[in-house]
């Protein structure tokens, strides 16, 4: 009899079988599985817990890795129960099912059973309804739920605990003592990074003058893109970190270059003493472009950089090159630079290429240009160089002017054409001389040629010498020629042959005109390079000497001239005024205004060059001369008044306890100074308070009378016609306030109203020569009766001192107020250099400022 399948087995009963007997068996599974890995889970819980808390952390290295050798053997035998898992079998399942659901007679087993014995119809038909009626038992069907009867095992309910502890520490790993899954597993230097600290800063080039730029300060943190001079310096400094740490930059529309770290340095002053880790980076920004700065993968820091680039300068000339009164070149250009030239000088070639076989002994004169003052909006200059002592003097040149930048970028301007200027010689012999000399400098082999013309000019010395002086010089020079055997030594006889033209038409003047040119040129370069305020002092006093030598020798040399007039109204300088001049200067390079007191000196190389075409004068007469009379007595008082703002400047001073000095020991000083005050000891100056007092007195008396003698000289010009103007009324009412804060004791106060009176005096000097110009008639009459065009001018190219004030329009000299607020901010930077917390970048920045030129 073949086997029928079981009818009683409906399809919808058969799914139902199949999802129960499926859940059951995974229920079977975990209850089994479960109480075989409880003590791995519980063991490993146990491990996390304690590495959130930081435990691993804490424990000295021996100790961290006993404890994790410890959990990773309790793992291991945690895994030995494993073996004993067994999968659940058919048959178990469906008791189990049987169970869940309490069926009886074992219907699950009678669904799949089969009678046994014989088989009859019969009995397979009783068999088939028993199997209907199991199966319609089979209703409902409930999975069997996992029971490991866990309790049981774990009666302490250890496995809550460590639930609780696991649920406690991952919270616990979100603060700052925290600790990580990880620090079980790395030693203890690696486990010791903290949060890394970044400075960033940019450093413009020196020459820019551009202070440093901090890209991490906290006004900079929402600026996107920064603005940088070409070249400027780069440097990045992570502390702490990972040491990981990478930095690259990223030129626009180009792949990250990467900026090698310049050191790795461990412990380093200012690091944090949790951070050993310090790592550098610097480099130069040459175009536009991002820095981007990593740790690992991860970005942490990014900052955009917009790259100025730094323009070449441009040179061009601002007049045509000249010759001065004495025969120097003088140079008028322009240089435009956006951060102010380098250097610059002026090119000579000639205009004439020399013969093909000519040995010239000489190369092409060098001359050094002065450059405007950095950061002025002026960018005019002038430059005067005696060059007539050059072999080229007298020939045709093309002089060309160059400037460099602090970028090593250089500009030409446009070649000029002219005649090098040469010294004139009157006397005919100095005249030939200098030919001789001329054509030997410029080919050494024309020797032979110079030695037959001092042989022809030496043939008949009675006619052609007046001195045996000059006949012996020359033969002295024909020596020397004769035995030269080398070009350094015919260049030694062409130098010589200078001096012997200078003396044959000088005799002892050109000696002096040289020193004097020396001492000037050296004050000129200790300017421009920063010297000291002893080594100012030593040229000073070696400028003063040269040119009291100059005048008493041209003075000499003047009145052995015959019929030498000046222009009717002309006079000279006096003495005092070039003293004034010089004490300016000085005063002008000690106080930190070196770029003044340059431009100072080199108007009075201009005016000593004037001073060569000057001549003795006459006196004047009429009417003019009456009101020059006034107008010198208004000079005076301005005089005057400048030197009681002096005064009273310096004894403000002496009152505030400044002697000038500045550095570290400002505040012990001004401690001492209040102490000695209070016991009535000499303070600041020698002086002591009520000695100051009484000079502030003597000065509010000095300033009451040049009052009076201001109020004298407006009654003397109306007497004369004229109508003194505004400008002496404010000069008064400058003078009272000046004299009302001198007796309050009121210096600052009093320099200010001094100064004002100063500028009203001018302003009324101003006013009275225009009157006096419409009155006399002068206006368009300078070529009848009239002042010829330097009329006005001394022997120096200045207004005339002796025929009224200085209208402050010839010779700009800075005023004391001007030199005052100059020397404080000098005082200031120096305190601040002083002081030893200051940092070192702003430190370095100050230094340039005084550095700069």
């Amino acid at each position: 009899m073949t086997d029928r399948p079981n009818a009683s087995i409906t399809p919808r009963l058969k799914q139902r079988l199949l999802f129960s007997r499926a859940a059951t068996r995974v229920a079977m599974i975990a209850e089994r599985f479960w109480p075989l890995v409880l003590p791995l889970v519980l063991i490993a819980g146990l491990f996390v817990s304690l590495s959130w808390f930081g435990v691993f952390a804490l424990l000295p290295e021996g100790l961290r890795v006993a404890l994790a050798a410890v959990f990773a053997l309790g793992a291991l035998a945690a895994l030995w129960p494993l073996r004993f898992l067994r999968l659940p079998k058919a048959a178990e399942i469906d008791r189990r099912i049987e169970a869940v659901n309490r069926l009886e007679h074992n219907p699950l087993l009678t669904l799949d059973d089969r009678p046994s014995g014989a088989r009859t119809p019969f009995g397979e038909a009783l068999w088939r309804e028993h199997q209907k009626r199991m199966a319609a038992r089979l209703g409902r069907l409930d999975a069997a739920v996992p029971d490991a009867r866990v309790p049981e095992r774990d009666p302490w309910g250890l496995r809550a605990g460590v639930a609780l502890l696991l649920f406690t520490s991952f919270a616990f790993s979100y603060g700052p003592l925290g600790g990580r899954l990880s620090d079980p597993f790395q030693p203890a230097a690696a486990r010791e990074v903290i949060a890394p600290r970044i400075d960033a800063w940019v450093t413009p080039p020196p020459y820019t003058g551009k202070a440093p730029m901090f890209l991490t300060a906290d006004a900079n943190r929402g600026v996107s893109t920064f603005t940088v001079p070409q070249d400027s310096t780069l440097s990045l400094r992570v502390t702490g970190g990972s040491g990981e740490e990478t930095l690259s930059y990223a030129p626009s529309g180009r792949d990250a270059q990467a900026i090698e770290p310049a050191k790795a340095a461990s412990g380093e002053a200012g690091a944090a003493p949790a951070a050993g880790n310090v790592r550098q980076f610097a480099g130069a920004l040459t175009e536009d472009g991002e820095l981007l700065l990593h740790s690992g993968r991860q970005e942490i820091g990014r900052w955009g950089f917009s790259v100025t680039p730094d323009k070449p300068p441009v040179i061009r000339f601002a007049a045509e090159p000249k010759r001065a009164v004495n025969g120097t070149l003088e140079l008028q250009y322009e240089i435009e630079d956006d951060y102010g030239a380098a250097s610059a000088r002026a090119g000579f070639e000639q205009a004439q290429a020399p013969a093909p076989n000519a040995r010239p002994l000489y190369d092409e004169p060098e001359m050094t240009l002065n450059l405007p003052r950095r950061g002025s909006k002026a960018n005019a200059a002038k430059t005067s160089k005696d060059l007539t002592e050059h072999v080229w003097a007298g020939s045709s040149i093309r002089l060309t002017l160059s400037a460099t930048d602090d970028a090593d970028q250089t500009a030409h301007s446009e070649a000029m054409t002219m005649v090098m200027p040469e010294r004139s010689f009157t006397n005919p012999l100095a005249r030939a001389v200098i030919e001789q000399r001329r054509l030997l400098g410029l080919d050494a082999n024309a020797r032979q040629r110079v030695l037959d013309l001092i042989d022809a000019v030496t043939l008949r010395p009675e006619d052609t010498f007046d001195s045996p002086t000059s006949y012996l010089a020359l033969m002295s020079v024909r020596s020397r020629l004769r035995l030269a055997g080398s070009d350094d030594q015919l260049r030694d006889v062409v130098s010589y042959m200078w001096q012997v033209a200078l003396g044959i038409e000088d005799g002892s003047l050109s000696d002096a005109e040289q020193r004097l040119r020396q001492a000037q040129q050296a004050l000129q370069e200790a300017l421009r390079n920063g010297a000291s305020d002893e080594e100012i002092s030593k040229l000073m006093q070696e400028l003063r000497q040269a040119m009291n030598d100059f005048l008493r020798e041209f003075a000499q040399r003047n009145q052995n001239r015959d019929n030498a007039q000046m222009p009717q109204d002309g006079q000279q300088m006096r003495q005092s005024d070039l003293d004034r001049m010089l004490d300016q200067i000085e005063n002008l390079a000690r106080s930190g205004n070196r770029e003044q007191a340059e431009d100072l000196l080199s108007q009075l190389q201009d005016m000593m060059n004037n001073l060569q075409m000057a001549q003795p004068n006459q006196g004047q007469q009429g009417q003019q001369g009456e009101f020059s009379q006034q107008m010198n007595k208004l000079g005076e008082i301005m005089r005057r008044q400048q030197e009681m703002m002096n005064e009273t400047f310096r004894m403000d001073q002496m009152q505030r306890g400044d002697d000038g000095q500045s550095g570290d020991g400002d505040r012990q000083d001004q401690g001492q100074q209040g102490q000695n005050d209070r016991n009535g000891q000499p303070g600041q100056g020698g002086m002591t308070p009520e000695e100051l007092a009484e000079a502030l007195k003597q000065l509010q008396e000095g300033q009451g009378q040049l009052q009076r003698d201001l109020q004298q000289l407006g009654k003397n010009l109306e007497g004369m016609g004229m109508q003194p103007n505004e400008g002496f009324g404010q000069a008064d009412r400058s003078m009272g306030q000046a004299g009302e804060s001198l007796g309050e004791g009121e210096g600052d106060r009093a320099v200010g109203h001094q100064g004002r009176a100063l500028e009203a005096l001018r302003q009324g000097a101003r006013d009275m020569m225009q009157q006096l110009q419409a009155m006399m008639g002068e206006d368009g009459q300078q070529g009848q009766g009239g002042r010829q065009q330097n009329a006005d001018r001394d022997p120096l190219g200045r207004p005339r001192a002796t025929q009224g004030p200085d209208f402050g329009d010839s010779v700009k000299v800075p005023d004391e107020i001007d030199v005052q607020r100059a020397r404080r901010i000098l005082d200031e930077i120096r305190k601040r250099l002083g002081d030893a917390l200051s940092p070192q970048v702003e430190r370095r920045y100050l230094e340039r400022l005084l550095e700069a030129k």
